[in-house]
């Protein structure tokens, strides 16, 4: 099924959210009358849609890449970059 608008949205406001003034919360609530809980909902799972990739592919696989980096450091206990000794 294609992306919404919203979801558009969402993934456009994702890629550029630090232009916008003040914290990030507040824009998300402000933009989408959304709890910032609900919009990282939403962005999880647009994370591993593949029309969102299709959509905007160097951001779907950045924030693929921080995600799999905060799992790694919850499941190991420290950081991957503290266990290569960076």
């Amino acid at each position: 099924m294609p992306l919404t608008p919203r979801e558009r949205d969402i993934l456009d406001f994702e890629r550029s959210w630090w232009t916008e003034p003040g914290p990030k919360a507040d824009s998300i609530r402000e933009r989408f009358e959304l709890s910032a809980a609900r919009y990282y909902e939403i962005l999880g799972r647009l994370v591993d849609d593949g029309d969102a990739l299709a959509y905007d592919p160097l951001l779907v696989r950045r924030l693929r890449r921080m995600r799999d980096e905060r799992r790694r450091i919850r499941f190991e206990g420290r950081s991957v970059r503290e266990r290569r000794g960076r």
